[in-house]
């Protein structure tokens, strides 16, 4: 359906738990409060929320956490999913952790598409960034994917090392997609929880960096997915590169997306708290077609209420305040 700006939302967000396996210090870098399983959404509940979405036109779903992989006999709530009439794609983020032990479940379970986040390929920053060591089977499960049969992307959130070669982290995972022919997309961070503290690489210096020590860099019109991400190719080497640049070029006016996060709360922008509670509609004791109706209802509401634009330029109106753990990355 269109919203109130005439934009057509035909995209949703499923954040399927807040927990993750992973501390990255931009998004969860400590012990938070984890949300009861009572409060989460059941597999059923969120099948009803797509159900009812997908009558008002959604028709692409990305899975998300947290880390999703975590979740118990998740790609059974991807086969439901996908299931579901009107749902045309179903896709998944991941870390990439659990990626290798899963792989031919997603496969079976029908999934559309993979994209893997990962911000570094040397093992000690891996670990100052995220907390862990884990890097070996992220690096198993990637190709193990592209083996698969998967289509697959890299994410990465443009980082700021602390070093001379600001690009050091960026070449070294441009080269590895390259080598493995997949599309990579740099991710402007956004002041959301955790990220409002932690130093990143604009894109309006990331792009001329990378297109000065990468010659012949061009415009790649092809299209690559859902997202607002603005592509390039790089003479010679398979898959493209992709810029997410939410800060220093917003893409407001083609936003498709609304977020469903992991308490049953359906937002309309990722940078408000603005949106509508599902959670209580779907648990009020209703029936079955009276809640139908009730969530389409509700859904129908929040679209049309969707702001015209974030305000991630001025800080001070952002009224998000949860980490993007329980919204949905």
């Amino acid at each position: 359906m269109l919203d109130g700006y005439g934009r057509e939302i035909d995209y949703l967000r499923i954040s399927v738990t807040d927990k993750c396996n992973l501390r990255c210090i931009y998004c969860m870098p400590h012990d938070i409060d984890s949300v009861a399983m009572s409060e989460i959404l059941t597999f059923e509940e969120i099948t009803q929320i797509v159900s009812a979405a997908a009558a008002l036109g959604i028709k692409k779903i990305k899975i998300t956490g947290g880390e999703p992989l975590v979740r118990r006999d998740v790609c059974s709530l991807i086969k439901m999913i996908i299931e579901t009439d009107g749902i045309e794609q179903v896709t998944l983020t991941t870390n990439g952790v659990l990626l290798f032990k899963y792989i031919d479940e997603l496969k079976e379970a029908g999934i559309a598409g993979i994209n893997v986040s990962i911000d570094t390929l040397f093992k000690e920053r891996f670990k100052l960034l995220t907390g862990h060591d884990d890097i070996d089977e992220i690096l198993k499960g990637i190709p193990a994917a592209v083996d698969a049969g998967i289509p697959l992307k890299l994410n990465t959130v443009s980082l700021d090392p602390g070093e001379p070669d600001r690009l050091k982290d960026a070449s070294a995972l441009i080269e590895y997609a390259g080598s493995l022919g997949i599309d990579i997309r740099f991710i402007e961070l956004m002041p959301i929880g955790f990220g409002k503290d932690f130093p990143g690489i604009p894109h309006e210096v990331l792009i001329p960096l990378i297109a000065d020590r990468y010659k012949g860099m061009v415009r790649d019109e092809a299209g690559h997915g859902n997202g607002p991400a603005v592509y390039y190719k790089i003479p010679g080497r398979k898959g493209s590169i992709g810029f997410i640049s939410a800060m220093s070029n917003a893409f407001c006016d083609g936003c498709n997306r609304i977020r469903l996060t992991t308490k049953g709360y359906l937002k309309n922008c990722l940078c408000y708290d603005t949106g509508v509670d599902l959670r209580s509609t779907l648990r009020s004791g209703i029936s079955c077609t009276e809640r139908c109706e009730a969530l389409k209802k509700a859904i129908q509401g929040a679209i049309l209420c969707k702001p015209k634009s974030h305000c991630f330029a001025e800080k001070d109106n952002i009224s998000e305040k949860d980490p993007m753990s329980r919204i949905g990355g």
